[in-house]
């Protein structure tokens, strides 16, 4: 598959591309480049320039921070056919973010000079974009108020539930990972999956989690506290 057509598919299902036409995702398309990236290995950093616009055409990218403490906080993890990069690439400013490829993984790469010349031929995809960086800004709004309002428990199942939307019910995560996502310690989410494990909602593996009951953990995750 090329970086062409791959891409194409990529805007096709994309809610942002998909009504723009077959001329205009055929143009975005063309502009595409691939690369790879090994587990681990770091796509940019915080204040590096934002010179990109990054599509997911298979493995998973997490968006990353830091705390003063040490602590690494996970913003969030995108799969297969998900869009990034877009704060940056629009304003033309450091990255706000790490972003490493937490598996194997190869991109789609829409670089800023190309997408910015083809934005001022046509308006109406700058305005598809515009609706796409608020759609990101209104999910890092939920993210902190998740932390406000519900329980670790909560947060937990809610987290469980997206990531087996994306990657099935069998997650390879670790717990130290889940925690980054969800604002708690390894310890305190351990205790909370063994709570499940035994009450048979889950099956823990070395590096995996097995979700049994993705129903009552869908549940739970609406609840401001659980257990």
């Amino acid at each position: 598959m090329s970086a062409d057509s791959g891409f194409g598919q990529l805007l096709r299902v994309n809610p942002l591309f998909s009504n723009l036409g077959p001329k205009v995702i055929d143009c975005l398309s063309a502009m595409a480049t691939t690369r790879t990236l090994q587990p681990g290995e770091i796509l940019f950093q915080v204040d590096d320039p934002g010179d990109a616009l990054y599509g997911v055409r298979r493995g998973e990218i997490r968006i990353e921070t830091g705390t003063e403490a040490g602590r690494r906080i996970v913003l969030n993890s995108l799969g297969a056919g998900d869009l990034f990069g877009e704060i940056a690439l629009l304003d033309g400013r450091e990255r706000t973010a790490d972003a490493v490829a937490a598996v194997a993984s190869e991109l789609f790469v829409l670089r800023r000079p190309d997408l910015l010349a083809y934005l001022t031929r046509e308006p109406d995809v700058a305005i598809r974009l515009i609706g796409l960086l608020c759609s990101r800004i209104r999910y890092i709004a939920g993210q902190m108020t998740e932390l406000a309002t519900l329980s670790l428990g909560a947060r937990l199942a809610r987290r469980l539930v997206v990531l087996a939307e994306d990657f099935g019910n069998e997650i390879e995560i670790s717990q130290e990972q889940l925690g980054a996502f969800v604002g708690g310690t390894r310890e305190s989410v351990n205790r909370q999956l063994q709570v499940w494990r035994r009450a048979g909602y889950i099956e823990l593996r070395r590096g995996c989690i097995v979700l049994l009951k993705a129903e009552a953990l869908a549940r739970m995750a609406h609840e401001p506290s659980c257990a």
